[in-house]
């Protein structure tokens, strides 16, 4: 279930061959972590919700740190589904 109370950027990884994205980023124990006022949903893993100041720092360093997390202990690479400008 989406979480539409807080400003989100919608999914944020595309859900690879394995299954959905959200699962393997809940399996991991990623849901409610926070950087700053960025925050994976505990209501749904795939979304990183804006608590009301998040900055795009907060937001890209916690997408990395979920990409990482994923991939060290489950070995599957997510993939980026939104764009982030400059890179």
């Amino acid at each position: 279930m989406q979480p539409l109370e807080y400003a989100s950027a919608g999914s944020i990884f595309k859900n690879p061959k394995e299954g959905p994205a959200g699962r393997w980023i809940e399996e991991t124990g990623l849901k409610g972590l926070r950087i700053g006022q960025a925050m994976v949903s505990d209501r749904h893993a795939n979304f990183i919700i804006n608590l009301g100041r998040a900055s795009s720092d907060d937001v890209i360093d916690l997408m990395e740190r979920v990409q990482k997390k994923v991939y060290e202990e489950k070995g599957i690479f997510l993939e980026k589904e939104v764009k982030v400008i400059g890179e």
